[in-house]
């Protein structure tokens, strides 16, 4: 049974930080393409940072670059989103995906583009 699974979320003042974790069962992440995305309130679903099992490069969205790290821990089957100097505008629901396919994450447009979701994490941003 293939599962994701993100967790990690909180309630955090602006100037904090969290760490999400997103679990992998029932598959490695070794042939896939890994995303992080969010959905803030009222809005669309956004891909804010992809990591390539394959090479190890990463992407992140300009309102992120800097201040969120993408790793992974293969040994676990886990990879992380490290997230510094958050900001009430990064309050969303947080969650992760995959996709075979190496560019789905840095064309994502819809949800059906990857081929596996986690059930999201809320991240909290008070000022």
């Amino acid at each position: 049974d293939v599962q994701l699974q993100a967790s990690g979320g909180g309630l955090v003042q602006a100037g904090g930080s969290l760490r999400l974790s997103c679990a992998a069962s029932g598959f490695t992440f070794d042939d896939y393409v890994i995303g992080w995305f969010r959905r803030a309130p009222g809005k669309e679903r956004d891909r804010i940072s992809c990591l390539s099992s394959s090479d190890g490069s990463t992407y992140y969205t300009d309102s992120v670059k800097g201040r969120f790290t993408f790793s992974s821990d293969n040994a676990k089957n886990t990879v992380y989103l490290q997230m510094n100097s958050l900001k009430p505008e990064d309050t969303a629901v947080y969650y992760c995906a995959v996709s075979r396919f190496p560019d789905r994450c840095l064309t994502f447009t819809y949800d059906y583009e990857m081929d596996y979701w986690g059930k999201g994490t809320q991240v909290t941003v008070s000022s």
